[in-house]
């Protein structure tokens, strides 16, 4: 299984008014050591858990070698396993949600957590799961109105993958990522453009989550307050939107319909990694996949600033994403077992190493950080090195927030790159279709 680029850039790409009914699912029961690997079944009998998540070939193949261990160390346990690309997946797991059959555990990002959490959907984990070895500031991104209904599994941020052979083929150095700014990617993204074969270009869209949260923490704002409503204006986004003009007018990224088709191609074959692009915005923990998969030396960088101080940055940590259980599986303690043993285990952590990002265990961490792979050293020295031009934590994303940062930007965005709305009416739509959804 793949992710496209849409939906691994979007993050979280959701359809409105996802039903959220109370699911209801089959159970199964085991326990587990917090941090030994070593686990029992409980409860006797033959027990049966659903497990759902999405992922890419690399995640499918590690997490079904989880699976198999775990149902080694206990008996009298069966997985039912069914991972899936990401867009099917939650159109999946919200037919599955609505007629009362929500897989045990599932695999949750923090956009849709408020989706399901505010209508009981999820099971509150804190009797099960315990998080007393997780690092400060890990554990309450799966908090709603208290309630622990999503364990994170890592921390990751946006990054700008460069691929530093366009860069060398264009004649151009790498950039200083502690001090460069939009106007910065923007220029040396249009003089890549210029400066290869035709088919090249600067940057793919820089028209993604990352770039977009950024801009408005940049710039005093916050796209989701913790009271649910939108954190920005109309002026702030206009702003951004231009910018996103700017780089379309000249030709620093691909023209729309190239956009359009490469947000349906799979990481592996997406733009910075083939060489057609320097730049393209992806998550901290992908860098494995990109980097593996190109012929060329990939590199990471920072968001560019406003002002171009490391100060300014407001980056921030992300839960790459966190384990749910349904709130109505048939047997709780055995849902919350295994995700107790996911995220503490070391024999888990030596398995999945940092693939959905940093663990947030720091024993857990501390045990594989030597069995990283340079790619993923890199990306825990990425992370600590970002600490300086870290922000506040962002709230927990509201209910709506999937459908904001899904088909609301991307029909904006898309719209912008067509040229059938310039960017002040880009803006405007963004922002009344976001307050409608998000009710403020």
């Amino acid at each position: 299984m793949t992710w496209t680029r849409r939906q691994t850039l979007l993050g979280l790409m959701g359809s409105a008014g996802i039903a959220v009914a109370a699911g209801c699912s089959r159970g199964g029961g085991s326990t587990s050591s917090s941090t030994t690997g070593t686990t029992g079944t409980g409860g006797g009998g033959q027990h049966n858990l659903r497990f759902s998540w999405w992922g890419n070939e690399l995640r499918d193949r590690l997490t079904n070698e989880v699976v198999d261990l775990y149902v080694e160390q206990n008996p009298g346990v069966s997985i039912e396993a069914t991972p899936s690309e990401f867009g099917a997946y939650w159109d999946r797991l919200a037919t599955q949600t609505a007629g009362g059959d929500m897989p045990d555990v599932i695999q949750m990002a923090d956009g849709f957590m408020a989706e399901y959490g505010s209508r009981g959907s999820l099971l509150d984990l804190e009797p099960y799961v315990d998080t007393s070895k997780f690092a400060p500031g890990t554990v309450d991104v799966g908090r709603l109105d208290g309630t622990l209904v999503g364990i994170n599994l890592g921390i990751n941020t946006p990054t700008i993958m460069c691929n530093t052979g366009v860069l060398e083929a264009a004649g151009i150095e790498l950039p200083d990522d502690t001090t460069w700014t939009w106007d910065d990617y923007l220029a040396i993204s249009a003089e890549i453009s210029a400066a290869t074969p035709e088919g090249t270009y600067g940057s793919a869209s820089p028209g993604t989550e990352g770039p977009l949260r950024a801009w408005v923490r940049q710039n005093g704002g916050e796209l989701f307050l913790e009271s649910g409503e939108l954190g920005t204006t109309v002026d702030v986004l206009r702003g951004y939107f231009e910018l996103l003009a700017e780089f379309k007018d000249s030709g620093a990224i691909p023209p729309g319909s190239v956009i359009v088709e490469e947000s349906a191609k799979p990481l592996e074959q997406t733009a910075v990694v083939l060489g057609a692009s320097a730049f393209q915005v992806v998550w901290t923990n992908q860098f494995n996949v990109v980097s593996s998969s190109s012929e060329d030396d990939i590199v990471m960088l920072r968001m560019p600033s406003v002002t171009g101080n490391e100060a300014d940055l407001h980056a921030w940590y992300h839960p790459s994403q966190l384990w749910s259980a349904s709130a109505r599986t048939a047997d709780p303690e055995a849902a919350g077992a295994f995700i107790d043993w996911l995220v503490n285990s070391v024999e888990v952590g030596a398995i999945l190493l940092d693939e959905r990002g940093r663990p947030c265990n720091t024993e857990v961490l501390a045990q594989i950080e030597e069995s990283l792979s340079p790619e993923g050293k890199e990306i825990s020295q990425f992370l600590s090195d970002l600490e300086p031009g870290l922000g506040e934590p962002q709230p927990v994303p509201p209910p709506g927030a999937g459908q904001v940062l899904g088909e609301i930007m991307s029909r904006a965005q898309d719209d912008l790159y067509f040229g059938d709305i310039d960017a002040a009416a880009a803006a405007q739509r963004f922002y009344d279709e976001s307050i409608a959804v998000l009710g403020g």
